[in-house]
């Protein structure tokens, strides 16, 4: 197998990970996740890891990147382009194909664009001058300096901005030497539906996971310890449910809001996609569920 990768992303709710790992299944390949909140343990129904769907048929697919990082923690892209590229090479190593899921861009384009991201360790003196900064000051801070930002919530809590600010300033005084990545062809894939089905595969899913123990979940990471503002922070689901177990949203009004959030989440991805094409990353869409439409692309690619 030469050096390839298989990337295949998809708005929330586009059934892009259950499609991913019955690839895994039929081209001997591993999972890579590039999901954001993911990597964090704890985060299961919220972030949709649906660990059950890496059992086909009684075997397991192997994947990277889930549960890889406490929730109290913060992990950022440079941490994340940097295990990918450990994992990378031992897959190649072992002749197994490397499939990258996921619908965080930011991250699927650290990877397929081959970012240079510098170590950006904590920066106490930084952090100080900043920590009497309004959340409106650092966001002007940050958009001033031309940060790629892959979250809204990074612009909208205090921690993250500041974190955010610290690592690109540590990116802009990187040197500009080229380093080499491992990976020489990306070839990506895109699920996509029609706007109104997945507005109802979102709302329908939101719907499941509330049924399957969601609140719950949220309130056992707050019982371990986890602060409301850092549950707030992880957004979406988490920042919702934690509203409404403090009491700031009822259960009608969290539902309904976070719905909403979803949906507009899903738009941004959309649109994040779109922006990846017009940089130059060609993205062979699939319609809807149809496996072996992608199969057959993604074995047309291995084969060129």
């Amino acid at each position: 197998m030469a050096k390839k990768l298989i990337v295949v992303l998809g708005a929330t709710a586009s059934g892009k990970t259950r499609m991913s790992v019955r690839l895994a299944y039929d081209l001997k390949g591993e999972i890579i996740s590039a999901d954001s909140r993911q990597v964090y343990k704890g985060l299961d129904i919220g972030t949709g890891k649906d660990l059950k769907e890496y059992i086909i048929d009684g075997r397991s697919i192997p994947y990277h990147l889930i549960d890889i990082a406490d929730a109290g923690q913060e992990f950022n892209l440079f941490e994340f382009q940097t295990r990918f590229y450990q994992i990378y090479p031992e897959l190649m190593q072992r002749d197994v194909l490397p499939i990258m899921v996921g619908g965080t861009g930011l991250y699927l384009e650290a990877v397929i664009l081959n970012y240079e991201l510098p170590p950006a360790p904590p920066d106490r003196a930084l952090r100080e001058r900043l920590a009497a900064k309004s959340i409106a000051e650092l966001r002007s801070v940050l958009l001033a300096s031309n940060a790629r930002l892959h979250n809204k919530t990074d612009i909208e809590d205090k921690d993250r901005l500041i974190r955010a600010i610290e690592i690109e300033n540590a990116r802009q005084r990187q040197s500009a030497a080229v380093v080499k990545r491992p990976v020489s062809s990306v070839g990506v894939f895109g699920i996509r539906w029609d706007r109104a089905l997945l507005r109802k595969r979102i709302t329908e899913r939101l719907q499941h996971r509330l049924e399957q123990g969601m609140i719950e979940e949220v309130k056992a990471l707050y019982l371990s310890g986890l602060s409301w503002p850092r549950l707030e922070s992880l957004g979406l689901e988490y920042r919702y449910i934690a509203f409404y177990l403090q009491g700031k949203l009822n259960y009608e009004e969290m539902f309904e809001k976070l719905n909403t959030s979803i949906h507009q989440f899903a738009k941004r991805q959309e649109t994040w996609f779109r922006r990846m094409e017009r940089k130059g990353i060609a993205i062979s869409w699939v319609d809807g569920d149809d496996y072996y439409f992608l199969k057959e692309k993604v074995e047309e690619h291995l084969n060129d």
